[in-house]
């Protein structure tokens, strides 16, 4: 958790979303296609807890594709999807109930995807909109969007990025608790790395 923490913090820091983040540098790449490394990816989530704090959680198993080309990322596009049977919040009994009917009922809705429409420069930041589905109900979102970069391990050529959005946990159904129990608003970082096919 200490680890997780310190991953919250510093990517909350960060202020400049631009295509110049680790790796090599955007413009050293060209067109790619990506398929998801669940191993070296995190979907982390934030909530507020009786007022008081935030705790967070993360959700163990990701997979998808995603394509994007540094000299244009207009043409970038992202089709996700994220196992909500592994959530994972360090408690067992917490996330046997988030799996529950009361939550992310993860039996009868067991996926939560993604599903990108554009990305595009708004001042100096990059947007990133597309269709979330969760809990059975499909909104459009909007995203930060930081490409962080390329690279290489083992002679596999490696992409990256990360992508910051809210939303309300109450626009896709999820209702209980909303006496000030558990906060509506969800805090989502999504940081994905991808074999290039």
């Amino acid at each position: 958790m200490k680890v997780l923490a310190m991953l919250v913090g510093s990517v909350f820091a960060a202020s400049g979303l631009m295509f110049n983040g680790g790796g090599k540098a955007a413009d050293e790449g060209s067109s790619a296609q990506y398929e998801v490394d669940s191993v070296h990816s995190s979907v982390v989530f934030g909530v507020t807890h009786v007022g008081a704090s935030r705790f967070y959680g993360r959700f163990n198993k990701t997979t998808g594709q995603f394509s994007f080309d540094p000299a244009d990322p207009s043409k970038a596009k992202f089709d996700i999807e994220v196992d909500a049977d592994s959530i994972d919040t360090a408690f067992e009994g917490r996330d046997k109930h988030l799996k529950s009917p009361d939550f992310f009922n993860s039996k009868q809705f067991p996926t939560i995807t993604f599903k990108s429409k554009s990305l595009e420069k708004q001042g100096d930041k990059w947007v990133l909109t597309g269709d979330l589905t969760l809990h059975g109900v499909t909104k459009a979102i909007e995203a930060d969007f930081e490409w962080v970069g390329i690279g290489e391990m083992r002679g596999q050529k490696k992409g990256g990025f990360e992508a910051n959005f809210k939303f309300k946990r109450s626009d896709f159904g999820m209702t209980k608790f909303q006496d000030g129990a558990l906060g509506d608003e969800v805090k989502v970082i999504v940081a994905l790395e991808g074999n290039q096919k």
